[in-house]
């Protein structure tokens, strides 16, 4: 009787921490001006294979960029992983309008399949984000942003409606953990240097880096341009039928910069914001101060905000982000 009573408290507690780690999963929103540049591209392939190694749940996938192609690209690319049912929203009202600078989100909009046609066919993208976060546990939601700051600024200014009796800034302070954004740039040499997701939408930047009430880490400009990804998939022999491989196919050959890979903004927050930094960088924390005109400050006297600092060595960091880019779906997933 008492071995099977060790037994039971045995299983008992063992459940319980298998039961912990499950818990442990990052419930993720990612927010990407997805069109402009293609390391976005990098950090969805990420956050996906993130998702199939069980770290995380993809909650949503927003666009805070309105050009046409924005929501059928993101449907791609949930579709292509897998994840065709993963909510897609969109910004509405006043907001940057950008195409793909080397048009490759035309190319694998008609190349692949994918259920969301337009970006009328997606939810807007406050609405999608108060309805998420209303039915959320508290404290449980990280939010990326790999774009513009729009849609944060946007839910910070939402009224309570029949959703959520709270407010934008009280639904977030109770329900969102952290946000992670790739914005910024904290590296002194640059001087005055207006960061490009900071400085499209300077405004809303502002009213977001000001007033959001939940700790920020930021992986500035100066992280990801030391960064290189994308050539092991662009060159894979027997990686086909992909539209993260064509994507870096099509880009890498345009801009002789890229040659070696390309500068890995993106991939850096979405790591960071499913795998914390840890391992990856050191931080300083303090407080990020955006300016009207799109460059920033930090406040050393800051205590809710962060940004990276270089810790692993470059080459190491390329190894661990391209593994995960050239992830492939999951078979019958």
């Amino acid at each position: 009787m008492r071995y099977k009573l060790i037994l039971l408290l045995f299983a008992m507690l063992f459940g319980n921490i298998a039961f912990a780690q499950k818990q442990e999963l990052k419930n993720i929103i990612l927010d990407t001006d997805i069109g402009p540049d293609y390391d976005d591209v990098g950090a969805m392939a990420i956050l996906h294979a993130l998702a199939d190694n069980g770290e995380c749940k993809i909650l949503a996938t927003i666009a805070s960029n309105k050009h046409r192609f924005a929501a059928p690209t993101l449907s791609v690319l949930n579709t292509y992983f897998k994840r065709p049912g993963v909510p897609v929203g969109v910004v509405r009202g006043e907001a940057v309008n950008l195409p793909s600078w080397q048009k490759w989100d035309s190319l694998i909009v008609a190349r692949y399949p994918h259920k969301i046609k337009s970006n009328d066919e997606a939810q807007d993208a406050t609405t999608l984000y108060r309805k998420i976060l209303a039915a959320q546990p508290d404290q449980s939601v990280t939010i990326v942003t790999i774009g513009f700051m729009t849609n944060m600024a946007n839910l910070l200014q939402s009224k309570p409606d029949n959703i959520s009796a709270l407010d934008g800034k009280a639904l977030i302070k109770k329900k969102v953990k952290l946000l992670v954004s790739m914005a910024g740039c904290f590296n002194n040499e640059m001087g005055t240097f207006k960061e490009f997701n900071v400085k499209m939408d300077s405004v809303s930047s502002k009213i977001a880096f000001n007033n959001w009430p939940s700790p920020i880490v930021l992986s500035g400009f100066e992280i990801g341009a030391k960064i290189h990804t994308g050539l092991p998939i662009a060159t894979d022999q027997f990686i086909t039928s992909s539209p993260v491989k064509d994507v870096f196919q099509k880009s890498m050959p345009l801009d002789p910069n890229d040659a070696k890979g390309r500068m890995s903004w993106d991939e850096t927050a979405v790591l960071v914001a499913v795998r914390g930094f840890e391992k990856y960088f050191d931080v300083i924390k303090g407080k990020m101060i955006c300016n009207a005109d799109g460059s920033n400050l930090w406040d050393k006297n800051g205590t809710k905000d962060y940004y990276l600092v270089q810790k692993m060595p470059i080459s190491e960091i390329e190894e661990v982000l391209n593994k995960l880019i050239m992830h492939q779906p999951r078979a019958g997933k």
